[in-house]
């Protein structure tokens, strides 16, 4: 166990650095913030080499790290710590957690349902899309280049925990993103409201993947022209944000592919 007072600490410093820039810190690792994603990354068999705890619950981080061997525990005063925190109301532990590195192939593997983020910029949901992926079988999620990175503190956060388990790529050109999926030869749809195919009406028992556009624009005019839209049938409202949507289709997807395995 080692003690740190001075916020000029070089390990504060760079676990500072990412969480401003939402991304990984520059050894390859999520800042992970909470007690539920230090116990996510242990269900997962993450590796966390630094662990990062509050005064004031030192004896709770401890147990939940008394097994784990090769970490680095590091105590810091309460108010340094809140300082440190990007959360407004801290519970005092961080953990420093190496994501699993995924291939595109493994993004595909078996009968693909992939989640592809076009632009998506809030966190929150960025993060809630991943979760339901997970829910409800999705196999992977592309976040496209000029989506919100999937290590930012809120979606590591909004996840709870499904990004140390669901296959994700982040980065691609939207034009690298339409070749890779045509050469696999996917059902491609695209998330748009008022689109005149309804989700009830789509096959999605086989391999696909779902475009979910950005908050503000939708899915992008390029990538659109590669997919077939598709639409949730509303009433009084327009549309659903982009979290509700994902997790509506996703849902309904599941739904078809339970129903196909049962089957005689």
């Amino acid at each position: 166990m080692h003690s740190i007072a001075s916020p000029r600490n070089p390990l504060l410093k760079e676990i500072r650095r990412a969480l401003l820039r939402g991304t990984l810190t520059e050894d390859g690792c999520a800042v992970a913030e909470t007690f539920h994603l230090l116990e996510e990354a242990l269900r997962s068999d993450c590796h966390i080499p630094v662990v990062l705890s509050a005064e004031s619950v030192r004896g709770m981080v401890e147990q939940h790290i008394r097994n784990l061997k090769d970490v680095r525990f590091s105590v810091v005063p309460d108010a340094l710590f809140q300082q440190l925190s990007s959360t407004e109301s801290s519970q005092g532990v961080l953990a420093l957690v190496k994501p699993p590195q995924w291939t595109m192939e493994e993004l595909l593997r078996g009968r693909t349902l992939l989640l592809v983020l076009d632009g998506v910029q809030d966190p929150g949901n960025a993060g809630t899309i991943v979760r339901a992926g997970e829910a409800f079988g999705a196999t992977g999620v592309l976040f496209l280049k000029g989506t919100v990175s999937p290590y930012n503190a809120k979606t590591l956060r909004a996840s709870a925990g499904s990004l140390f388990r669901l296959p994700v790529a982040y980065g691609m050109e939207a034009d690298l993103a339409c070749t890779a999926l045509a050469q696999r030869r996917l059902d491609v749809y695209a998330a748009v409201p008022g689109a005149s195919t309804q989700v009830a009406d789509v096959d999605f028992t086989r391999r696909c993947a779902l475009i979910v556009g950005s908050e503000g624009r939708g899915v992008s005019e390029k990538l659109r022209s590669t997919a077939r839209e598709i639409a949730i049938p509303t009433l009084g409202v327009e549309s659903l944000n982009a979290a509700m949507a994902a997790t509506v289709i996703l849902y309904e997807a599941s739904r078809q592919r339970r129903l196909a395995a049962v089957k005689p």
